[in-house]
């Protein structure tokens, strides 16, 4: 279905619905792939719920699996890393247009841009709406001129927010600590996991033993501690191997070619399904310091039963017991990475096993995706009840 048919048949797919006021939900995202991956069982459920959802979101053709369940697609092209002020506004202007025509009762937001300026849209609509900051980025974290601007926007955008939804601790401590969004900020466990989807794997024999880095291949994931460590470590134990999955940015394709050719490294490229990988794999090594909400090939390696080793930082370290189910890393230490690395190998088979069963229990608990689901439907549902109030 093409872009004017979706459009055209928003009429028609509203008035089949039921006539509560409210049934209608629109969520914002820069990316379908990740609406799909860690959005998905939300969405089911607001269908299954009776609610109709329309997605805004730049084209893709995984459109389709929305489409599927009775969303509403509407493609929206989002420059997700560009400061263009002009494309912004366009975007600003595009939400505006699409949330008058659809009449929302509630809009879900997702990352910076659809945050920002679906966020001040909604404000200047008079449209309730959550937020999610799942991660501050680069353009938080850094101080500087860009920084202070995306705070500003920030500050006028949440400032109506019903809800305002961080992926850890740190991130809120940083909002409260700069005034943005007070007394509406609630905390998940990241965008939690499936554990339908993501069950425990068969630990894999140990004659040799296997690492790998899941990631877009970029400075910021921490991908030069990991290249560094692999040689270090493949030269001293023969027998471990380091894979790497992923997108590669331009810059590392000449450092990750010879490192794959004299067998350094094992690069797969990107993998659509990471159970793969982790089924062959002792151990998941995520050495990031980028500036992200919670790391989902954490979550994921737990829940298949593989240990982690990680960096001791926001996003991160919040799915590791130390010893338990992985170890933490010292930010941007090659040396304190190598020593991880070499004391997970120096575990007997038992207990690198045991690590990864106290994974899965560590996430059951606390980042099982069906408490995210929870939440958002309670959010949900407390907007209706103050919206029949009045």
């Amino acid at each position: 279905m093409h872009k004017g048919q979706q459009i055209s048949n928003i009429g028609d797919q509203q008035s089949s619905i039921s006539d509560k006021k409210y049934s209608h939900i629109v969520l914002l995202a820069n990316s379908l792939k990740g609406l799909y991956s860690f959005r998905f069982e939300l969405v089911q459920r607001l269908i299954g719920d009776g609610y109709q959802v329309s997605i805004l979101a730049p084209h893709d053709e995984i459109s389709s699996k929305f489409t599927q369940l009775g969303c509403i697609f509407i493609p929206v092209p989002i420059s997700r890393r560009g400061t263009n002020p002009f494309h912004d506004f366009l975007l600003f202007r595009t939400y505006l247009k699409y949330l008058k025509q659809l009449h929302p009762g509630v809009v879900l937001t997702y990352t910076i841009k659809p945050n920002v300026y679906g966020g001040l849209a909604c404000k200047l609509l008079h449209i309730p709406y959550i937020a999610n900051i799942t991660g501050l980025g680069t353009a938080v974290e850094i101080k500087g001129p860009l920084q202070i601007l995306t705070l500003f926007l920030y500050r006028k955008a949440l400032s109506k927010a019903q809800k305002v939804f961080f992926q850890n601790t740190e991130n809120k401590a940083f909002f409260e600590k700069k005034r943005i969004g007070l007394g509406k900020h609630g905390l998940l466990p990241g965008s939690g996991v499936n554990l339908a989807r993501f069950q425990p794997l068969e630990y894999p024999p140990d004659e040799t033993i296997e690492f790998v880095f899941i990631s877009r291949i970029m400075k910021e994931k921490g991908i030069d501690q990991y290249l560094e460590m692999a040689k270090v470590i493949k030269a001293k134990y023969p027998n471990t191997r380091f894979h790497i999955c992923g997108n590669c940015e331009e810059s590392y394709t000449g450092i990750l070619e010879p490192l794959h050719h004299d067998g350094t490294v094992i690069y797969h490229g990107r993998i659509d399904d990471v159970r793969e990988i982790l089924r062959i794999t002792h151990c998941t090594i995520h050495p990031s310091y980028y500036p992200e909400g919670m790391s989902n090939v954490l979550l994921e390696s737990c829940a298949c039963a593989r240990p982690i080793i990680t960096t001791d930082r926001s996003g991160c370290r919040e799915v590791v017991d130390e010893g338990k189910n992985g170890f933490l890393v010292k930010l941007k230490d090659t040396e304190d990475l190598i020593a991880k690395v070499e004391a997970f190998i120096s575990l007997s088979y038992d207990k690198k096993k045991q690590m990864g069963i106290a994974g899965i229990d560590k996430v059951e608990r606390e980042f099982d995706r069906e408490i995210v689901v929870g939440e958002y439907l309670k959010e949900i549902m407390k907007i209706e009840t103050m919206l029949d109030v009045k």
